[in-house]
């Protein structure tokens, strides 16, 4: 991907003093910019983004805050800019992810990650109103969780990388006829971002340097920047890699608020890179080089071939096909031991069904992490690895964990997830010190992002997804209490409209439903009644089965019911909550876990019905009836 953007990071700073004529910014030089990252200023002026480093980013900006709203009414600016770019991967015809121009509020991104967020955004941050961020997509890769339309586009982003409106790179020749563009081509090329504050109209135009500007823009949207636009924002680009590299260059830039930009004096350009590279080869280099191939050497040159050869070939054979198709990439496990402290017990937060996590911060980036060491005698191992690889990687939720990527490495499987300071649910309902207990309003909250997030799983993605374990170990909490569905690995995957079909039930004791339990079918209604169990097992504050309890308290969805039968259902309510409660939310809940639970699996919700009776926008049956 290509973005172009207005960003802050205070990093490296080059100062000399921006041109400007009738307020027009010229940026030719790389005077008063920012440069951070892998991004580097040429002394010729040349700017690079990024290089053959992989999983890196690199922005350039501005140094100082461009005024785009009037102060009074508010309204945006017009503006327009024009730059010369060119993308060179490194791999033939496959590459870094792309670049960017944005409009942000700030100067940089100090947590964003690099692959396809460009450098701009995090998983926990994408799609947010509050970032204000606008940018120009120039994407070299195919992403399809974010409605990438091919590996050669041209989009315009709002808040998002998923774009508002996208078409492949091409321009259009004076009668119309439309000719196509290669972004990673490596030549010049030469984009316009114009807005017209009067109608409220954004194009963007693209064509090679050497064909003038198109009457035709490639694109246009239709919309109002000032609900977008804070008044005063910074402006830049960046751009990222991940495991393939590539070259992303920013040749000259113009920019001019409220009128139309000037076009870039072509002859004045820095050169290209590759023309700098083959005019430093003199002819004596040449010829000493010739004279060089002896026999001796050409032996090296066949032992470092065969090295090599042997090398990639052991890499491929280790690369599965199941890698190649989906998303995360892949860690090196050098980065992982060292981020475990060498998978030490104190760095162990917990023991899942087939392995053990690991906390960790990754040595470059300071990003904490949370790794899965699946174990060796984990008969299913792998199969769940696949399934875990073959969902979470494919997933953008705020309410799932986000799988960041995985490692295999001497027949053992890692997986690598956002870490959740805050641990899983589970403790902090029963293994709580006196000042981390739940308070009702941060329960209800639970619940509600716990469903968000099964909702999703459910009803909102390409395929259906059945989680068959949802229970409060599987809760896992930030540092902001937002709670995250996490261990896939007993994830399915079935097409919208298909009955799944599973080899053997899986799930926990007391969060099974009755019907999974006699025919080893899972279901989206079998995850709606263990999610049912959970809204009455965090209200409640104990767990769903007492062995030792008296009779009537020993099976929780049996207690609740008789105490709502006997009209006492808020004697069931956790007494560690105290009376900080609203009392007609606690009934909702324990009602609606009632209900999903349901020993009948169709008179169990959808899950959007659930999401509707949680935000009240609709009666549960029962209630509706007594009205």
């Amino acid at each position: 991907m290509v973005l172009l953007l207005f960003l802050f990071t205070p990093k490296k700073v080059v100062c000399q003093g921006t041109n400007t004529n009738d307020g027009e910014l010229n940026f030719n030089g790389g005077k008063n910019l920012y440069t951070t990252g892998s991004a580097n200023l040429n002394n010729n002026g040349l700017l690079t983004l990024t290089n053959s480093t992989p999983r890196t980013t690199g922005q350039v900006f501005y140094n100082r805050p461009l005024q785009f709203k009037d102060s009074i009414n508010g309204t945006a600016y017009s503006f327009s800019t024009t730059f010369v770019f060119a993308i060179e991967f490194h791999n033939g015809s496959y590459g870094g992810f792309g670049l960017a121009f944005v409009i942000s509020p700030t100067r940089g991104f100090p947590i964003s990650f690099p692959r396809n967020y460009l450098g701009i955004f995090n998983i926990s941050n994408m799609g947010y109103p509050s970032n204000h961020i606008v940018a120009i997509e120039l994407d070299t890769t195919f992403d399809q969780p974010l409605g990438d339309i091919d590996a050669n586009h041209v989009g315009i982003d709002i808040n998002s990388l998923v774009s508002d409106k996208a078409d492949s790179a091409h321009y259009f020749k004076d009668d119309g006829t439309p000719t196509n563009l290669s972004l990673s081509s490596g030549d010049l090329m030469q984009l316009w971002v114009e807005y017209d504050s009067k109608h409220k109209q954004l194009n963007v135009t693209l064509h090679p340097l050497l064909v003038p500007k198109p009457k035709i823009p490639l694109l246009s949207l239709q919309k109002d920047l000032s609900q977008y636009l804070l008044e005063y924002m910074y402006i830049g680009f960046t751009s990222a890699t991940g495991e393939l590299t590539a070259s992303h260059y920013i040749f000259d830039w113009k920019f001019k608020m409220n009128g139309t930009v000037s076009d870039i004096n072509h002859s004045r350009l820095p050169k290209i890179p590759l023309e700098d590279q083959l005019e430093s080869h003199s002819l004596k280099r040449i010829l000493i080089i010739s004279l060089s191939v002896s026999g001796a050497i050409l032996v090296i040159f066949l032992i470092l071939g065969l090295w090599l050869f042997l090398k990639k070939k052991k890499l491929m054979e280790v690369l599965e096909d199941w890698e190649v198709q989906f998303g995360p990439h892949r860690f090196a496990y050098k980065d992982l031991h060292t981020a475990t402290k060498g998978f030490k017990g104190t760095e162990l937060l917990g023991r899942g069904g087939f392995g053990k996590v690991y906390k960790g911060t990754l040595p470059v980036s300071n990003i904490e992490i949370a790794v899965k060491r699946v174990s060796h005698d984990s008969r299913q191992g792998m199969r769940e690895f696949i399934a875990e690889i073959a969902t979470i990687g494919r997933l953008r939720h705020p309410n799932l964990v986000q799988l960041q990527g995985y490692c295999r490495h001497k027949g053992e499987l890692y997986l690598v997830y956002d870490c959740m300071p805050k641990g899983s649910l589970d403790k902090l309902l029963y293994h709580q010190q006196p000042m981390e207990i739940l308070d009702w309003s941060q329960r209800f909250k639970i619940i509600k992002d716990v469903s968000y997030g099964l909702c999703y799983l459910h009803e909102q993605w390409v395929q259906v997804i059945i989680h068959r374990d949802i229970k409060p170990a599987n809760i896992l909490l930030d540092h902001n209490m937002n709670a995250k569905l996490g261990d896939f690995g007993l994830a399915k995957l079935y097409d919208h409209g298909i009955d799944p079909q599973t080899s053997h039930v899986a799930g926990t004791l007391g969060y099974i439903s009755p019907e999974l339990s006699r025919t080893g079918k899972a279901s989206t209604s079998s995850d709606v009644f263990a999610l049912g169990v959970v809204m009455l097992e965090i209200t409640c504050g104990r767990k769903p089965i007492l062995p030792r309890a008296s009779q009537s308290k020993m099976v929780l969805n049996d207690w609740v019911l008789e105490c709502w039968e006997n009209g006492d259902i808020m004697q069931v309510l956790d007494h560690k909550i105290g009376h900080e409660y609203i009392e007609k939310q606690v009934a909702l809940v324990l009602k609606l876990g009632l209900l999903c639970s349901h020993p009948v699996a169709a008179m169990r919700p959808s899950m959007s019905s659930v999401i509707q009776n949680l935000d009240n926008v609709v009666q549960l049956p029962h209630e509706r009836s007594r009205n």
